[in-house]
């Protein structure tokens, strides 16, 4: 009898041995390719980069950092309800993706129409972390989609308090202020958010707005052509209409 129970505990220590090697051998192939897919996502390869996040989900189904970057893939190919749905994973599996979850599904959410759930999103993103600027600034985003436009601009006052290097903070509050017609300190703003990203083309758009509606018609056509030239197409429908 005891020789039976002895070897019953090797088989058990041989085969607990055998199932942490394979398991440890599943997240390092789950690693692997994701690693490739951040790769491929950094290059904008979101197609092959969610087939890379998907690999890894199948050989770690737990990988709640494999759900939120597969999600973002989604989101940039406009698959917005299975961006949603990966979000979401990646909640269920663990609450310390909450932040990062919370916000990204709250902007599925709002792309998706779903207003009420894309506010409940960005608030549960702030009582999570509320001294992160990213959930500020997407409940601000949709407080300006919905006009309201004064409590976009208190998100946005609170974004720049906690990051005061955030261009996309500034940006977003221009453009509020702008559709306030508070055409100055509009501008104030895109100035600001230009000094601190002198790349993004719809803080150009919104600052060539704002200079036409203060009448300089040559520095709106200014911003419009950079604006055009960084990829905001539609700047030069308003070039052909107001500066030709």
């Amino acid at each position: 009898m005891k020789i039976i129970y002895l070897i019953l505990i090797i088989f058990l220590i041989h085969f607990i041995g055998c199932e942490q090697n394979y398991q440890l051998k599943r997240i390092g192939l789950s690693d692997k390719s994701f690693k490739t897919g951040l790769a491929k996502f950094e290059l904008g390869d979101y197609r092959g980069a969610r087939q890379d996040f998907t690999k890894a989900i199948e050989y770690w189904p737990d990988n709640g950092t494999a759900y939120i970057n597969r999600g973002l893939c989604k989101y940039n190919l406009t698959d917005y309800e299975g961006a949603k749905q990966d979000f979401s994973k990646a909640i269920n599996i663990s609450i310390l993706f909450g932040m990062d979850a919370y916000v990204y599904r709250g902007l599925a959410n709002r792309n998706l129409k779903d207003y009420k759930g894309a506010l409940k999103d960005f608030q549960d993103a702030i009582l999570f972390k509320p001294k992160d600027s990213r959930a500020y600034i997407g409940r601000g985003e949709l407080k300006r989609e919905l006009r309201d436009y004064r409590g976009a601009i208190t998100d946005f006052d609170i974004a720049i308090v906690l990051d005061t290097n955030n261009s996309k903070a500034y940006s977003n509050r221009g453009w509020a202020k702008f559709m306030l017609e508070d055409y100055r300190n509009s501008l104030l703003d895109l100035d600001k958010a230009i000094e601190l990203d002198s790349f993004d083309a719809t803080a150009y758009n919104y600052r060539a707005c704002t200079k036409f509606a203060l009448k300089d018609k040559s520095g709106a056509c200014l911003d419009w052509s950079k604006a055009g030239e960084l990829g905001y197409l539609e700047a030069y429908e308003s070039i052909k209409r107001i500066c030709n």
